[in-house]
Formats: structure tokens, sequence, C-alpha cells
């Protein structure tokens, strides 16, 4: 008998369950991908567009390239889950499968910071990276300011990357020194399960005259008057840019999944508390940072699960492993694998920083199109 598996999003953690389960399944399953986009675009690549380096059309892929035994995909935005009757809802039509995986990220909660949608930017998705790239070509001089607003958000380097990439395209401009760059974040280190890679970041930002503020949060921001709401004082800006607060969409609190803000699941198993509803990536609560290579890692747990529960045996991966390659500037990317289930605890040592980690970046996204499209 067939098993029917429906995923529910296309990033980094369905695209890779879908292919793991093309893979192993052999005939014994059917996938179908759900996806409301129509096209998947790599996280770092919002950089690329943001410093003027690619354009929106050059970093999408779009689904329909996929092309993989046993794996359908569709595009249709999920209206309602029924975890308990394994039922889906889209906006095209009802679904019953066998299991349903939850990957449908985390979502971004503009409002959530007051003055932070009417004179704020961010560059978390593409229409803001590329708003924020406008910005910065008129840019002329002044107080950059860019804070995390809240914690947990995906991609631990992002902030740092970003400010020490600003630095090299305000130097290439001839107004680096008539610019101050201000990092400020809730969290205690730049990547705190990496003390070596924060040191790194730390250093590097000093060395360029970059502020770093930790443990303080943006409450809020006065576009008028150009003022960012610390807890205790204010602060005064030009430019504003904002890592801004993420949170689960609300079609899985909806649906009884989430617990603290995410969806719990049991982090040996991304199993929810429903049989047969798993829950991997950004939208999961594993107690492992937000970041694509973790969801990829997360798939390769379920795979495993899906394929024991079919065929009543086999062993789960550990899951909790990555990497993630840090934009240092200047032409050095470095590159940090991280073990959260090592022995004597989570592991992530900074290889480089170095110009030979920039071509090894590349290839890492190349693998992971042809892997997952073909292309």
């Amino acid at each position: 008998m067939t098993t029917n598996v429906m995923i529910l999003g296309a990033g980094f953690g369905g695209l890779e369950l879908a292919s793991l389960l093309s893979e192993r399944l052999a005939g014994d399953g059917d996938v179908t991908l759900i996806d409301h986009s129509d096209a998947f675009v790599f996280g770092f690549s919002k950089l690329e567009i943001l410093f003027g380096h690619q354009t929106r059309e050059q970093v999408r892929i779009p689904y329909g390239s996929i092309r993989r035994a046993g794996v359908e995909f569709r595009r249709e935005r999920v209206l309602a889950i029924d975890p308990a009757a394994r039922r889906v809802v889209t906006d095209a039509t009802v679904y019953d499968p066998d299991v349903i995986v939850v990957a449908l990220g985390a979502d971004y909660d503009i409002d959530a910071t007051p003055g932070f949608a009417d004179g704020g930017f961010e560059y978390y998705t593409v229409a803001g990276a590329e708003r924020l790239r406008d910005e910065l070509e008129a840019f002329r001089g002044g107080r950059v300011m860019l804070a995390v607003l809240s914690i947990p958000f995906k991609c631990p380097p992002a902030p740092y990357e970003a400010i020490l990439l600003l630095h090299d395209r305000l130097v290439s401009r001839g107004i680096r020194d008539a610019t101050d760059l201000h990092v400020v974040s809730p969290q205690p280190a730049p990547i705190p399960v990496s003390p070596s890679t924060s040191a790194a970041l730390e250093q590097a930002m000093a060395e360029r005259g970059i502020a770093y503020t930790k443990r303080h949060r943006v409450y809020g921001i006065d576009p008028g008057a150009k003022l960012a709401h610390f807890k205790d004082h204010d602060e005064p800006y030009d430019l504003f840019v904002g890592v801004p607060v993420h949170k689960a969409p609300d079609v899985l609190v909806e649906a009884g999944l989430t617990e603290n803000g995410w969806v719990a699941v049991d982090p040996r198993t991304m199993q929810t508390r429903y049989p047969g509803v798993y829950a991997i990536g950004d939208c999961a609560e594993t107690g492992i940072p937000k970041a694509g290579t973790f969801a990829e890692s997360a798939a390769h747990v379920v795979a495993d699960g899906i394929a024991r529960s079919i065929r009543g045996a086999g062993e789960l991966a550990p899951g909790g492993t990555g990497l993630c390659y840090v934009e240092f500037g200047d032409g050095e990317v470095g590159r940090v694998d991280v073990d959260f289930h090592a022995e004597g605890g989570p592991t992530a040592p900074l290889l480089g920083p170095s110009a030979a980690y920039v071509a090894e970046k590349a290839e890492f996204g190349a693998a992971r199109r042809a892997r997952w499209f073909g292309t």
C-alpha cells in the first residue's frame, strides 16, 4: 500500500525531505510538496540583492523545474490544518494524507516593533532587500543602526555579514568616514554556540570601527524624530535597519500546533504530539538555531522516521548538524561546522575566514540547486 506524504513548505527542509523520500521510498510512497510561492530563493541571495550583485530574477529558482520521481509540486496556500485528523485545507482543495510534514518556516511580524513598518528597513525578504538597496544608493552618510529586534531569528550571522559588507560598500563609495555604523543585539555574542566565530566577528567589526552593543534590544523607533527606543534611553539614527521579529505562521497557531510560539516537536524524531505529523525547519522548536542546514539535518531525521514506519526497521539520523558560511567582507568567507550533539557538548569551530571559502560557498548553493531542481 502506497503511503501519501504531504510536505507543507518548500524551503531548505521541505526540498531536502522531498529529495530524500524520492530516493528512499522507491514506489512505497507518493510525495506532495506544497508552497504558496512559485520559486525558491536561498537566504544568502538576499545579501546579493542588497548589495546589487544580483537581481530578483537571477536568484529565483522556479519550483516548476522540480523533477523528482514520486514528487509532485503544487503551488497552493495552506489555509487550515487539522493535525488530529491529518487534514490539510488549501486555497485549491482538501487533502487527507497519511503523513504531514510541516515545513512552513517563520513569518516576520513587522508591526511588533512600533515605528518599524513606517520608518525602518529590512533585508530578510526579497522586496525588503530591494527597498534597502535603493535606499543605500541614495545614502550620503550619517548614523546607521542595524538592530536584531528579537530572538530567535533566521541565520544568526546575517546581521554581522550585512554590516561588514556595508562597510565595504561605503568604503568603495568614499563615504565610510562620513558614516557611523552600529550593531545592536539582545544576544550575549554574535554566534553564541561558536566562541571562535563570535570573537572573529567582534574583531572584524572593531578593526573597521563598527560599534557593537550586545545584550540590548531596540523596542521601537520614532521615524519622525529618528530615534531608536531602548529600555532606558533613546539613540539617534539616520538609517535604521532591523532584523524583524519572527513568529510561527498563523495557520500553525490556529491548528493548535504551537507551544510558546513555535511548533513543539520531539527533537529526536521531529514528531509533534499528533501521530503522523512532523515539523522541521524554522517553524519548529528544537533548541537549535534557525538556519537552512539545520532544517536539512532535520529532514534526514524525518526521512528515516517515515521510511522506518513504512518498512518497520531502520535507524534515525542524529540531526543537529550543519554548516554555515559567514561573509567577513573584504572578499573573505569563513566556514562554521556545527554539531549540537557532539560528545561533551555542542561544537562549532571556525575555519578561515579566507578567500578560499568564497568558491566553496558558491558550490554549496550549486550542489543543492542541482540536487533539488536538477539545474
